[in-house]
């Protein structure tokens, strides 16, 4: 259970970064989908996601240790690409960019879990809420762009 300490740090780290940029006036003007969900959802929806992400690293790195370094690669670009969202989007107020970098989290969240399927099918099926919810949160994000021409 000791090397799952590091998984759940980097994750925390992760959350802690993007909790950072809060969506605030700004985000509150912007138009937004009718389907867009109240804020109280992200939370609770993040906590749960960021716990499995935590879990399938985890699991990888337990079954896969060095040989894994791949599917380990994947884990961490994801983690990174989505600290980043939040701070494009809410902290630089660059919607279109965060489009491109939620799409590339996409891709990382993908690759981890079709790499991870050597080591966990669990982790790699772990991912798959999480794929989910990145899906929708692609889709909001980009009517959030149509809807609202001329901004970042």
């Amino acid at each position: 259970m000791l090397a799952f300490v590091p998984f759940l740090l980097a994750v925390s780290a992760t959350a802690f970064i993007a909790s950072r940029f809060r969506p605030g006036p700004w985000y509150a003007a912007l138009a937004k989908p009718s389907w867009t969900p109240p804020g109280a959802v992200f939370g609770p929806v993040w906590s749960v996601l960021y716990l499995a992400i935590a879990v399938a690293g985890w699991r990888v790195w337990r079954n896969g240790g060095f040989d894994a370094r791949r599917s380990l690669v994947f884990w961490a670009v994801q983690l990174l690409l989505n600290a980043a969202w939040s701070w494009i989007f809410f902290g630089l107020h660059r919607p279109a960019l965060a489009l491109l970098d939620i799409a590339l989290l996409l891709a990382s969240i993908a690759a981890f879990a079709f790499f991870a399927r050597e080591f966990s099918a669990t982790a790699a099926w772990l991912f798959a809420p999480y794929a989910a919810w990145v899906v929708f949160a692609m889709a909001l994000n980009a009517a959030i762009v149509r809807a609202n021409p001329g901004i970042g």
